[in-house]
């Protein structure tokens, strides 16, 4: 299990190394506290000799690691299987194996949860790492003249041969300080917690090999050896176009000497994360998901060529307009040519506590999953592999809703129409999200914009735009060319297809366009609520007829009553919402403030704490 809150450092003003340290203390107190009261459990039940004398050393460890300063380095996971297989040994020669299963029981919570209990990733933007390097490079002769000038691969050479290491205390700027501190403390809690603790470094917006070779570099400038640089460094490819350049990238990175003694390192495992939060926000919904299959497809095919395990690590949201929704279907999607050995995906919002928060849907949900992959494993029927022809409709399907959804968001009103009609400008002081809502302080742009709060507002106004946009015209497109059979058969074959569409139709059926059917005839937002609002309905027909159903998701009942019964508490809530919206803009139009225009801003944000819960996720 891993852990982002406390290592997303990616625009976070607020987590820096010190926070790291502090979470990661937390992390293994939480975990040695369970099994200080499993060890006080057994000590009630294996009172036998050879027995009780283990297990009150072992108490006593853990006692001293929580609550006595200096003892930290005193216990570790192995220690304390070795107590534990001590004791089964002893209970199963000497007492009958008379409650062996309960020593059992505690092994494996072990071998699961070590010290570390959730495995904490570190997260920075890349452009932070080179801004360091090119103050390092300026203040030190580390690097040599003229870094900053130099082309990506000159760069990549300089940093390759970097020796020696930096005082941090010597960087101005705070944030690149913390930066090279950060790295730093990776060592330190794996000294504590053990290497599982914290060993990925993951690099939001990566767009070239050297931006892996960056953190390389900088971690080697901060006191890692290379023969004992127990990290994992996972780009993280984002938008359509580092998404189309990534196979290109991790060539660069395989053929690179220093970066392949680093991966055999590792076991020649290479992590590579793929962002469908702000693929979808970059390219919509059939782009981006469009995107990352074939991202997935020729990384998979590259690390074979290279005798590397690729490990697809999912940046998956709670709703379809973030790579959610039936997250079994979509393993299960996944064509024979798409590496499955080994898959992890980001899980958010109440989403956990909806999927993981009882015993019964975490083992449900879990089940699923696997099931997800032996059904992908077994059963070829619906998820063969795109024919040539196939492969061609499908990135032409695509272009289209991409160039549907790009005109619509470089309207000069689309951002300003998002942040009138909906609650935006309040999703940072709900307070509800791991980070800030935007990367950067200013004006507000789409680059900057995170995807919960861009998908969030789109879901509170009922417009779910995100989950659908563009993929009505491009149907529209391929029936007027003559080509709807070939969609057709498409939704007929293709699991991938379908439940790509399944996760669209669930988006749409959470839409409610009478609730700002107010807007059609604004002066200035009306065009792009009849635009989004037109949109819409041509999905809706296409849909429809593909599945061949009267309503949206008209075969999938326990769903649609799922839906509705939540539908029937977020529709009174957005109904205030709005009004209390109109409230304020009448107000900010008259330049009227006050005690009046604060309680419809807190009613603006009660009614999403009550409309997030309903839906299940933060978006």
């Amino acid at each position: 299990m891993g852990f982002w809150p406390g290592g997303d450092r990616d625009g976070n003003p607020f987590v820096k190394s010190e926070t790291s340290l502090k979470v990661a203390e937390t992390l293994r107190e939480s975990i040695i506290k369970c099994y200080y009261m499993d060890v006080r459990r057994l000590k009630r039940r294996l009172t036998f000799k050879g027995v009780e004398n283990v297990l009150a050393d072992l108490e006593k460890k853990l006692y001293n690691n929580l609550f006595i300063p200096g003892h930290k380095t005193d216990l570790n996971k192995e220690g304390i299987l070795e107590a534990l297989h001590k004791i089964k040994d002893t209970l199963v020669k000497e007492h009958n194996g008379l409650f062996v299963n309960l020593v059992d029981n505690f092994l494996s919570k072990v071998h699961v949860f070590g010290l570390f209990f959730a495995s904490l990733d570190i997260r920075q933007d890349s452009s932070v790492h080179g801004q360091l390097l090119e103050a390092i490079a300026e203040q030190t002769d580390l690097l040599p003249e003229g870094y900053k000038k130099m082309s990506d691969d000159d760069k990549v050479n300089a940093l390759m041969k970097v020796k020696g290491t930096i005082d941090s205390s010597i960087i101005d700027n705070e944030l690149l300080r913390d930066t090279l501190d950060t790295m730093s403390s990776i060592k330190t809690i794996q000294k504590i917690n053990g290497e599982e603790g914290c060993h990925r470094y993951i690099i939001s917006h990566s767009t070239s090999a050297l931006n892996v070779m960056e953190v390389y570099a900088l971690l080697t400038l901060s006191g890692w050896k290379s023969k004992t640089m127990t990290i994992d460094i996972v780009p993280l490819f984002e938008t359509i176009e580092d998404l189309r350049n990534a196979a290109a990238v991790m060539k660069d990175l395989y053929e690179n000497k220093t970066y392949q003694k680093h991966l055999e390192q590792r076991n020649n495992i290479q992590t590579i994360m793929l962002g469908f939060s702000d693929g979808t926000k970059d390219g919509g919904y059939m782009m981006a998901n469009w995107s990352i299959y074939k991202a997935k497809e020729e990384l998979t095919m590259m690390a074979k060529e290279y005798g590397i395990q690729v490990a697809f690590f999912d940046g998956r949201g709670g709703p379809p307009a973030r790579g959610g929704g039936k997250t079994h279907q979509f393993y299960a999607s996944m064509g024979k040519n798409i590496a499955n050995k080994e898959i992890q995906l980001t899980v958010q919002g109440q989403t956990i506590s909806s999927n993981f928060g009882t015993t019964d849907s975490a083992l449900f949900n879990m089940e699923q999953l696997l099931h997800a992959g032996i059904s992908n494993a077994l059963f070829s029927t619906m998820n063969e592999t795109f024919t040539e022809q196939e492969d061609g409709l499908m990135q032409l399907l695509s272009d289209e809703s991409f160039k549907a959804y790009s005109t619509l968001k470089n309207d000069p009103n689309f951002l300003e129409y998002l942040n009138f009609a909906s609650p935006l400008r309040y999703y940072a002081e709900t307070n509800i999200g791991s980070r800030p809502s935007k990367r950067k302080a200013g004006k507000l742009n789409l680059n900057d914009l995170r995807a919960v709060p861009y998908v969030g507002a789109w879901s509170q106004l009922k417009q779910n735009l995100p989950g659908y946009y563009g993929v009505g015209t491009a149907f529209e497109k391929m029936e007027k060319a003559g080509r709807w059979k070939e969609v057709k058969n498409l939704y007929e074959k293709s699991l991938f297809f379908k439940t790509l569409l399944n996760n669209c139709e669930m988006a749409m059926k959470k839409c409610f366009f009478p609730l700002t059917a107010y807007l059609s005839k604004h002066p200035k937002y009306g065009s792009l609520w009849n635009m989004i609002h037109d949109e819409f309905e041509r999905t809706s027909k296409y849909i429809l007829k593909l599945s061949g159903t009267k309503e949206l998701m008209g075969d999938k009942p326990m769903d649609l009553l799922s839906i509705q019964m939540r539908q029937r508490i977020e529709l009174p809530l957005i109904t205030i919402q709005q009004h209390a919206l109109t409230k304020i803009r009448e107000m900010e139009e008259k330049g009227v403030d006050g005690p009046l225009k604060k309680t419809y801003e807190n009613m603006v944000m009660r009614c999403s704490f009550g409309i997030i819960n309903a839906e299940r996720n933060s978006a």
